[in-house]
């Protein structure tokens, strides 16, 4: 059985290393459709449309002005998230997402400042391989 270790993970907008990524995640969805007919005694489904939506946390960088500082409030970024690190031969998620939510947290007097940019998938995630 394979781990993969949260360390070696990377976050990428196009080709650009978001900076000071602490965790990322990443939801998918599919709506499910009844098929049941009138005289059938089981209900039966179908798969539906897809969705994805999930989060970045970072340690906050206002110099990222390539990775942070283009995820802003509506729009819309060519995300990659690589569980595994970004070498030949690891997989990553691609996608479209539109960034819809930017929270910080002043981390108190002994803490770090960070930022969580909240996302909603548009269109397929594809996984691909680097």
């Amino acid at each position: 059985m394979a781990i993969t270790r949260g360390k070696d993970g990377v976050v990428k907008i196009g080709t650009n290393t978001i900076a000071e990524v602490v965790d990322w995640n990443l939801d998918q969805t599919a709506d499910v459709i009844e098929t049941t007919s009138l005289t059938a005694t089981a209900r039966t489904y179908t798969p539906g449309k897809t969705a994805g939506t999930g989060s970045i946390t970072t340690n906050w960088d206002e110099t990222d002005s390539n990775g942070q500082g283009a995820m802003t409030a509506g729009a819309i970024v060519a995300l990659k998230l690589y569980p595994e690190g970004d070498a030949g031969g690891d997989t990553f998620y691609a996608f479209s997402g539109i960034i819809t939510s930017i929270g910080q947290a002043s981390g108190g007097s002994d803490g770090i400042v960070s930022a969580v940019y909240g996302f909603t998938v548009s269109g397929a995630i594809t996984l691909a391989t680097v």
